[in-house]
């Protein structure tokens, strides 16, 4: 008897009256909120639109469930067509089954007609939610620990897992948990590609084929370690060969990308980037030039008014000297009222009101005195 393990959970699923509810399906909703999540973040921070990434999804998510599915059921067909079983089955999603290859090859099928609506390069996105992606691998693993399935080999290790279900050909027993090393591996995939990007500045789809190559090589090993029924080419099980060939075709198109666009884009969402620069200096606290040649716009309009203001008051004061003494106190009046209405109504325009008012009692006060002399 083991004296440490991990424990199966006894049920997959618990019903709320009539409605049930399955572990696997929670784990994969959860692993696509939290992909959406920091795919839009770092959308964002590359200068992308908030909630382009969700908008996306909704076409890469359905697209990606269809693609896992049918490239499970392809290639464990006799699960479903064989003589004795139930080819409806193949539709019970929440029973379990579903290729990662095939929901990453169709779900960038769904991702491609999203950007393209949007007017969004690809790679751009992929860039953007390989992270969010591994790490809803990692999620949606534990789905098989509900489902007790894809298990590895039988070990006395004090973290095998305790298989207690006897349906569909399991022998209860303790064997290596897959779904966890596999789980973990993901993590540390996310983990990568994050790094690797803020250090090389990946662009074009090659954060996305880091994701894809790295998690090829943990797949690999960990496919290795499974004893669930499988096609084997060559003594190798399906899934070792396709990890290969998609992780050779991953180091290629990096080491092609790198040498043919270097660098990463500088417009990921065409019409974002200046709204996006505005709302990031506006939360950073940095001058924007914009504001800046605006206010001195402003300025400049201000200094114009208080010279016509100027001018206006002087050619009124000569043409009645007699008022003088009446026009010089309503002057001072109101560069009184611009300097209140400074405190108000802006620093900006209410100054360049004080200017002119007192610019015209200045003038008032000149002439004023000229004309003393003068009678003198």
């Amino acid at each position: 008897m083991e004296l440490a393990y991990i424990p199966s959970p006894s049920h997959g699923v618990l019903y709320l009256g009539p409605v049930p509810l399955r572990g696997y399906a929670f784990c994969i909703i959860i692993g696509v909120f939290v992909a959406v999540w920091l795919g839009n973040r770092r959308w964002v921070a590359r200068g992308g639109r908030v909630g382009t990434v969700a908008d996306i999804s909704v076409w890469a998510v359905p697209f990606g469930l269809v693609g896992g599915r049918l490239y499970h059921v392809i290639t464990d067909y006799e699960l479903y067509f064989s003589a004795g079983r139930d080819w409806v089955d193949a539709f019970k999603v929440w029973q379990g089954g579903l290729g990662i290859w095939g929901a990453i090859a169709l779900g960038a099928v769904g991702a491609w007609i999203g950007c393209r609506r949007r007017g969004i390069p690809l790679p751009a996105y992929a860039d953007a939610i390989a992270p969010g992606i591994a790490l809803a691998q990692a999620i949606g693993r534990w789905g098989n620990w509900f489902n007790q399935e894809l298990y590895g080999k039988e070990t006395d290790l004090p973290w095998a897992l305790h298989i207690t279900s006897s349906a569909d050909g399991r022998v209860p027993g303790y064997y290596h948990p897959t779904f966890l090393y596999e789980s973990l591996w993901c993590i540390g995939v996310a983990l990568l590609v994050i790094w690797a990007d803020r250090r090389f500045k990946l662009g074009h789809g090659r954060a996305f084929a880091l994701y894809v190559a790295a998690y090829c090589v943990g797949r690999a090993w960990i496919e290795y370690m499974r004893v669930d029924d499988a096609h084997h080419i060559l003594g190798l099980r399906l899934n070792d060969w396709t990890a290969l060939v998609v992780f050779l075709l991953a180091v290629t198109y990096i080491v092609v990308s790198a040498k043919k666009r270097p660098g990463r884009e500088a417009v990921v969402e065409p019409g974002a980037d200046a709204s996006g620069a505005s709302a990031g200096t506006a939360a950073d606290g940095e001058d924007d030039p914009k504001a800046d040649a605006g206010a001195e716009s402003t300025e400049k309009t201000a200094e114009k008014s208080a010279e016509k203001s100027a001018d206006t008051g002087a050619g009124k004061s000569a043409a009645k000297t007699g008022g003088s003494g009446d026009e010089s106190a309503a002057a001072e009046s109101s560069a009184a009222k611009a300097e209140a209405d400074a405190e108000g109504e802006g620093a900006q325009d209410a100054g360049a009101k004080a200017a002119g008012a007192k610019a015209a009692g200045g003038g008032v006060k000149k002439d004023e005195a000229e004309s003393a002399g003068k009678k003198g």
